[in-house]
C-alpha cells in the first residue's frame, strides 16, 4: 500500500461523492465530473487549486493540521475519514500515529493469563480479543461456542476478515453479509491507514484481494469507519437467530488490541437463546473432559 497512492485515492474517491448541491454551490452546466472539481474543493478549503491538486496528487507531507482540518470540512469527511486522513498525513511524514513506534500485536498478545482470566470472568456475553488483522486472539467460553463456525476444529489462529470473505458458511453466520463486509473492510483501511509500510496488513489484503472479487471491490472504494458500539444479527448454527449489542474497549497494555463483548438485551429471546448457548457449550466442555479421563 503506497502512502501517495492512498492519498490520491481517498481524496478523490471523496471527491467524486460530493455534488455541488451538496457544497451550496451552484452547479453549472457542462461539467465533466460526477462530484466537486478539483478548483471547487480548493475554494471551500481556502486553498490554491495547486496546492489543492498538489494534495490530490498524494504529496500531503507537511501539509498543516489547519489546512487538513479545512480539506476535511470542505470533503465533509466525517469523524472517522478526519482521522484516516490524518493518519495518512502523519504516515507521510514518518510520524507513528501515537507519536512513537506502535508494537505489533502477535498471537501470543491475547494469551497473557490475566487477559484470559478477565475474559472468563465475562459469563453473560460473547467476549474475545481481536488484533489489527481481524485475528481472533482469545475469548472466552462463551465466546469460543458463538464463534465456533469462524473457529472451526483448530489449526492456524481464526481471522474474521478470512471467513467473511472465503469461507460459504459466513453467509448464513451472517443474516446481514454485505453490512458486515462493508463494516470489516472499512476497519481494516482505518487500520491501514495509521501504516501503510505494515507488511503483515499488505500481505492479508493481498491475499483477500486476489481471492475474493467483492473485498477488492470495497477496498477500492476507499470508505473508512471504526467499530465502537451498536448492534448485530447473527444467524448461530445452535442457538438460531441472535440480535446483540456490541461495545469495543482498547486494551491499554497492548496497543493495537481490543477487546469486544456482545450482550443480548435482559429478558429478550436473544437472551434467552444466548444462555442456551452457554448451557450447550458446558455440557460439550464437559463430554471433552471425559473422553479425555477415560482415554
Amino acid at each position: 500500500m503506497d502512502n501517495r497512492g492512498e492519498v490520491r485515492e481517498f481524496l478523490m474517491s471523496r471527491r467524486a461523492r460530493l455534488t455541488p448541491e451538496d457544497a451550496g454551490l451552484a452547479a453549472g452546466s457542462n461539467r465533466r465530473v460526477a462530484g466537486l472539481r478539483r478548483s471547487e474543493v480548493a475554494v471551500l478549503a481556502d486553498v490554491s487549486v495547486e496546492y489543492y491538486a498538489k494534495l490530490e496528487r498524494g504529496s500531503i507531507a507537511g501539509a498543516s493540521s489547519s489546512v487538513l482540518e479545512s480539506i476535511s470540512s470542505a470533503l465533509r469527511l466525517d469523524d472517522t475519514e478526519r482521522a484516516h486522513l490524518f493518519d495518512l498525513a502523519r504516515a507521510a511524514d514518518g510520524i507513528p500515529t501515537s507519536g512513537r513506534s506502535r508494537k505489533r500485536p502477535t498471537a501470543q498478545s491475547g494469551a497473557r493469563l490475566s487477559l484470559q482470566w478477565a475474559l472468563e470472568a465475562i459469563t453473560e456475553g460473547v467476549a474475545f480479543v481481536r488484533d489489527p488483522y481481524q485475528n481472533l486472539l482469545a475469548t472466552n467460553a462463551l465466546g469460543r461456542a458463538f464463534y465456533s463456525p469462524v473457529i472451526g476444529d483448530g489449526g492456524r489462529t481464526p481471522n474474521l476478515a478470512r471467513f467473511q470473505f472465503l469461507d460459504p458458511a459466513s453467509r448464513d453466520f451472517y443474516p446481514d453479509w454485505d453490512l458486515f463486509a462493508e463494516m470489516c473492510v472499512g476497519i481494516m483501511r482505518a487500520e491501514a491507514g495509521r501504516d501503510p509500510h505494515d507488511r503483515t496488513m499488505q500481505d492479508l489484503v493481498g491475499e483477500l484481494s486476489t481471492r475474493s472479487e467483492t473485498f477488492r471491490t470495497l477496498w477500492g472504494a476507499h470508505n473508512v469507519r471504526t467499530h465502537g458500539s451498536g448492534t448485530k444479527r447473527f444467524r448461530h448454527p445452535v442457538a438460531g437467530e441472535l440480535t446483540l449489542a456490541y461495545e469495543e474497549l482498547a486494551i491499554t497494555a497492548e496497543p493495537g488490541l481490543v477487546l469486544l463483548v456482545y450482550t443480548a438485551e435482559p429478558g429478550s429471546p436473544s437472551a434467552e437463546r444466548l444462555h442456551l448457548l452457554a448451557s450447550w457449550s458446558a455440557s460439550e466442555d464437559a463430554t471433552i473432559e471425559r473422553r479425555r479421563a477415560t482415554s
